[in-house]
């Protein structure tokens, strides 16, 4: 078995400086977590010298893996010698929004903040301001980081805060309605439509499991946007360079939002965050417009430089199709190890995207269906019991697989998201090799 003293030692420290000993709350496993001393390709080695392969990517934003190319490495070294940041543009920053304009089909104009949530925090702002209305639809279950607007519970206009310290007046302006459900978007918006700033949805849900959207889901949501004067915010923190390539998920799917966030990979693994869409919305933003928005370190140049170098070396690399067949290999693998081990487990993920969702029913027959993950395709045997929505996740043996899966995956030294709802992901520097060994830890794990 593996010794993790260094780590034990190191989170008896944390306890005492840091709240529950950690700086996001999902790193906290039990009984404690392992510290990361150094990444190495497509691997972490943590503080006691054991090696994992990492499939957390740092939640993300590391498309490329650990060991960064030549051209990424030293773009990142020469913006942080030339002097950390400046309070004034930069042209890496021009650049890095000129080649997001260029690729993603909805984003004409950008402005860089410095994390996800900063990103949906004030892309709900800017939908308020832009429409002069107060609601915001969000997908229940659906995650747009820590932000008082979207940590709301409850079904419809009966919403409450998630957390304490939200007042609950924040959670009024809040409608929910379960990702996939066509009708009860179009019940939301018979009810409250002309009050509604904008629609807010990740294309993919991507931190409760990975749902695939059902048929037409986003067709229903940006047609009911357009026929009420309201605006569709996709959020690409997750997907956005990493499903559909540098065009994102939008691409992939072919639906046109009004509004884009982004965080992650946009970045190339420094903290980031963007705010992308139409030149007449993008442009309320202060100076130009009224809606006001400001941040010290946004746009800062060493994370412009490894954004822009990240990309432009996936794009000169072909990083999608090599990412992308790993993760078809590996998604198709794992069904085959749950048609024999677990044959009610469902496989979630779309191109280098993936995770087991421990559901507890299953059809008698798997023949025809989904290959290499779920697609949602009415024709799947499975389609009546793969999860449609965040809520359909957590019904799922969730408790099993963070007690008993999560650490059997860990002591064989395969690296896994904390629970059973964070995505997991496969970047450049992982091998075919890798992904043999990831499946023959699946196969002894479950």
């Amino acid at each position: 078995r593996m010794n993790h003293e260094q780590s034990r030692a190191l989170y008896d420290r944390a306890l005492s400086v840091l709240s529950g000993g950690v700086n996001s709350s999902v790193r906290a496993t039990r009984p404690y977590p392992f510290f990361v001393e150094k990444g190495d390709g497509g691997h972490v080695i943590d503080a006691d010298g054991n090696r994992y392969i990492d499939f957390v990517m740092g939640y993300g934003p590391l498309l490329l893996g650990h060991s960064l190319p030549e051209q990424v490495q030293s773009a990142i070294q020469q913006h942080a010698a030339e002097g950390p940041m400046y309070g004034a543009p930069t042209e890496v920053e021009v650049e890095l929004a000129e080649f997001v304009t260029r690729h993603v089909p909805s984003v004409e104009m950008l402005r860089f903040v410095n994390s996800g949530t900063e990103a949906t925090v004030s892309a709900v702002r800017l939908a308020r301001g832009y429409t002069g209305r107060d609601k915001i639809v969000v997908m229940q279950s659906g995650y747009h980081g820590a932000q008082e607007s979207t940590l709301v519970e409850g079904e419809g206009d009966h919403t409450a805060p998630s957390s304490p310290g939200i007042p609950e007046s924040f959670a009024e302006h809040t409608l929910t309605v379960p990702f996939n459900d066509k009708e009860a978007a179009h019940e939301v918006f018979e009810e409250h439509g002309d009050d509604i700033a904008a629609v807010l949805t990740e294309p993919i849900l991507g931190n409760y499991g990975i749902v695939h959207p059902v048929e037409g889901y986003h067709d229903t949501l940006r047609q009911l946007c357009d026929d009420h004067g309201s605006l569709l915010i996709f959020d690409e923190v997750i997907t956005g360079f990493r499903v559909g390539g540098l065009q994102c998920a939008q691409g992939a799917f072919d639906i046109d939002p009004d509004i884009t966030t982004f965080g992650k990979i946009v970045g190339g693994g420094f903290p980031v965050g963007a705010i992308g869409g139409k030149s007449e919305i993008i442009e309320q933003f202060t100076p130009a417009g009224d809606v006001f928005q400001s941040g010290t370190f946004s746009g800062h140049p060493v994370t412009m430089a490894a954004g822009l170098e990240t990309l432009r070396y996936a794009a000169e690399h072909d990083v999608y199709g090599h990412v992308n067949d790993l993760g078809e290999r590996l998604r198709a693998g794992l069904q085959d190890i749950l048609e024999d081990q677990a044959p009610e487990y469902t496989v979630v993920g779309r191109d280098s995207m993936f995770k087991v969702i421990f559901t507890r029913d299953g059809p008698d027959s798997l023949e025809g269906q989904c290959e290499a993950g779920c697609q949602q395709q009415e024709s799947c045997p499975r389609f009546e019991y793969c999860p449609k929505t965040g809520h359909d996740v957590t019904q799922a043996e969730t408790e099993r697989w963070e007690r008993l899966f999560w650490p059997a995956m860990k002591d064989q030294g395969v690296f896994l998201t904390a629970n059973q709802f964070e995505s997991q992901f496969i970047c450049d520097a992982h091998t075919g090799e890798d992904i043999e060994n990831a499946l023959e830890a699946y196969k002894e794990a479950i």
